[in-house]
């Protein structure tokens, strides 16, 4: 609001003077304040912008980085450059908007506050002071006594020029007070005004740059439909080849057991084979092999120079392996050294011993020794092996994941909202989820759920199994127990904003979960339950040294009261006992219902030396168990009031494939039991050959990463494919793991 202040009121210097004058000077203080905020935002705005000028052309150069790593794309090379050009003149259109940004408000307001409201200032200060000196000359008039004529005369002086020199001044304060308030509306106007003419302009550039882009933008949206048309049906092409390759019988497709000594490059066979190393641990480790140029040679990775392992084959020989543990073994002999190799299957053993002697039969005759000359009629140089009947056994070995886990009752659908064929799973949850759902998943956060390709991604055998022991079926029994009752229908495939909301409230919310359905078990199996759970520790305490009976002994019957107190109490049964329980009990559908129950998955049961679910999987004796609660957020590290972790316990009990995983899984091999000892020492008591190797081997790998520093390997080679042949073997073979076990307890 615009104030002004009447000059015949200043003459009079009356109260609705001095009012206005109040007005007025607290108007200007506003307004100097809203300017200097304005001046401030629009600095502010400009150095956003230049930062946002910066980004842009850095983005722009990467488009353009693009574009020239599509040069051998026309399309797109075009395409990218015109963009990455139009851009720039965009960007050059910003700056410009800035810098006319800042002559118009920062400019303008600036020196409009610096100047102007600089000169009200300084009047005010005046007028002030020369009020102050006429309201003293005023009283020193009134105070003087008549009687005293030369006090009055110099009274009424000093009062008279202070009038004068007051209203002097007090007319100027006026003026400048009236100025500012016309000027202040013409400059602030003003430089509003040169903003918005330069975003008018801006908005002009930007219009008449794209005008002239859209046509060629529209002419590649049209070329951009055809190859979209064109990328579904080669789509649906591939699928049909995927899927027409999937359903083949590989069991009996001999076309990986051809070899051929007549090869235009001279490779008679290659393929992938298991040899065995000469140092001291005897790993195998998986190599690409082939036999060329009368040569056998293998490589690690595709660029990596061959390694020779047989120099001349003329003077080798090749055999059976049938005395060793592992199957499918041959041995290539030369004169200096030998050679042991495994192949996947007997058919392929079989195909790389008939390679080899035909090869070494070819080496013979191409030098001229007519004796060992093959006749090509009775033993033709392209040669295979009939194929057999496999084993169900080594069928399901063969299986894919996709193929093992939608064999499982509901996985053949999507988990949530029902779409066929899933590709996914969550492995936490042990469940299917189509494409639009994992990716649901993924935004949950991997302690809710850990999304992972059923076709894409490796898995071990534990994971595999774990996924078989649960399923979509299982888990929606828990998860959606109350879906009808609560009249909610389950989303359809493409309805992304309904699946999110459901799936949120399934997995996180945890609404459709029947909270008084807590499965327990009748008195009578519990006791059976608890029976069962000291009958083995007792035989689990039976096989260990004479030290370790001693020491476990007291504890075991103390935890078998325990059990027998906290198994029986029904009454105060919760969640984290469910899976406390339900972990020993190797029962992963309970388990998995107990965390949707809200059980921590590293709850400690106080009457039983604070064990932990882990702790009760590692003395149940199942790998997937401990598996299922490692995904799930299970502490690898927690310890019982005794100090021992559960690779205390997996040593304790000679558990080969628990110790490696959890070593796998980051446990602290050097943590100490009340007793002071580690798992090592505990494993070299037992006389326990693989778990002492195993612990060993990770002290070694430890310190060689911490001597490799920061960003030093994730292991030695060495050292992950004896974990891997471990971990595979406890998976697939565990019995082994058991003999070899008893063996070692022998010596």
């Amino acid at each position: 609001m615009k104030m002004t202040v009447d000059f015949e009121e200043c003459l009079k210097d009356s109260p609705r003077f001095r009012a206005a004058l109040e007005e007025v000077e607290g108007d200007v203080a506003e307004l100097e304040l809203k300017l200097d905020k304005l001046v401030k935002l629009c600095i502010a705005m400009i150095d956003t912008g230049k930062a946002f000028c910066v980004a842009n052309k850095q983005f722009m150069n990467g488009i353009r980085d693009l574009a020239q790593y599509s040069s051998n794309d026309a399309v797109v090379e075009t395409s990218l450059t015109k963009f990455s050009d139009s851009l720039q003149e965009m960007i050059n259109f910003h700056t410009i908007l800035f810098d006319q940004t800042q002559r118009s408000i920062k400019a303008q307001l600036q020196n409009f506050v610096k100047e102007d409201l600089r000169k009200f200032k300084d009047a005010k200060k005046q007028f002030e002071k020369v009020s102050e000196e006429k309201e003293n000359a005023l009283v020193k008039n009134a105070q003087v006594q008549r009687n005293k004529q030369h006090e009055v005369e110099e009274a009424t002086n000093i009062l008279t020029a202070t009038r004068k020199c007051f209203r002097h001044i007090a007319l100027d304060y006026v003026l400048q007070i009236n100025v500012l308030q016309s000027k202040r509306r013409s400059e602030i106007l003003k430089s509003m005004l040169s903003f918005m003419y330069a975003h008018l302009a801006f908005f002009h550039q930007g219009y008449d740059l794209f005008s002239e882009l859209g046509p060629y933008m529209k002419d590649l949206g049209a070329q951009l439909d055809r190859l979209v048309v064109d990328a579904a049906k080669e789509k649906r092409e591939m699928e049909q080849k995927h899927s027409t390759i999937q359903q083949k019988d590989f069991s009996n497709d001999d076309s990986k057991l051809e070899y051929n000594v007549d090869a235009a490059n001279g490779i008679v066979m290659e393929g992938y084979l298991f040899k065995r190393a000469s140092n001291a641990f005897k790993t195998w480790n998986r190599r690409w092999f082939s036999i060329q140029n009368n040569q056998l040679v293998y490589q690690k990775k595709f660029k990596d120079n061959p390694t020779v392992v047989v120099e001349d084959l003329r003077l080798c020989t090749v055999k059976h392996c049938e005395d060793i543990e592992r199957r499918f073994c041959f041995e290539v002999v030369s004169p200096t050294k030998s050679c042991m190799l495994q192949a996947d299957s007997e058919k392929l053993r079989q195909a790389w011993i008939k390679a080899v002697q035909t090869s070494i039969a070819t080496a013979y005759r191409e030098k001229g020794d007519e004796s060992e000359k093959l006749d090509k009629k009775s033993s033709p140089s392209t040669g295979s092996l009939d194929s057999g009947n496999e084993s169900k056994d080594k069928l399901l070995k063969g299986e894919s994941a996709l193929q093992r886990v939608q064999c499982i009752p509901g996985n053949a659908s999507c988990c949530d909202c029902g779409l066929a064929d899933p590709r996914w799973a969550s492995i936490n949850l042990g469940i299917t989820l189509c494409i639009e759902c994992s990716g649901i998943h993924r935004s949950l956060g991997v302690h809710f759920s850990k999304v992972r390709s059923l076709t894409l991604d490796t898995w071990e055998p534990e994971l595999l199994k774990l996924m078989c022991e649960l399923g979509n079926d299982v888990i929606n029994r828990v998860y959606e127990a109350n879906l009808e009752k609560m009249g909610i229908k389950k989303p359809h495939p493409g309805q992304r904003q309904e699946k999110e909301a459901y799936i949120r409230a399934k997995y996180v919310e945890r609404k459709f979960v029947d909270k008084y359905s807590m499965s327990s078990s009748p008195p009578e199996q519990e006791k059976k339950i608890v029976s069962k759970s000291c009958e083995e520790k007792r035989l689990s305490i039976s096989k260990l040294g004479p030290s370790e009976q001693i020491r476990a002994s007291p504890q075991s019957s103390e935890a078998e009261r325990q059990d027998s107190s906290v198994f029986l109490d029904s009454k105060h049964f919760n969640p984290g006992l469910q899976l406390y329980r339900a972990s020993y009990e190797k029962n992963l559908p309970k388990m998995a219902e107990a965390l949707a129950h809200g059980a921590d998955v590293n709850w400690s049961n106080s009457e039983e030396n604070k064990a932990t679910p882990l702790i009760q999987a590692v003395l149940g004796g199942s790998l997937v168990t401990c598996e299922f609660l490692l995904q799930n957020g299970a502490n690898v590290n927690q310890r019982d009031v005794q100090g021992r972790g559960p690779l205390h316990h997996a040593t304790v009990l000679g558990h080969t494939g628990q110790v490696c995983l959890f070593l796998k899984r980051g446990a602290n091999q050097h943590a100490t039991d009340e007793e002071g000892k580690d798992p090592l020492s505990i494993a070299v008591e037992a006389a326990n050959a693989d778990i002492v190797t195993l612990l060993r081997l990770a002290r070694m790998n430890e310190e060689m990463r911490e001597s490799e520093g920061l960003y030093g390997q994730p292991g030695d080679e060495t050292y992950q494919d004896i974990f891997r042949d471990f971990s595979q073997m406890a998976s697939n073979n565990p019995e082994k793991l058991n003999r070899f076990q008893q063996d070692s307890q022998k010596f």
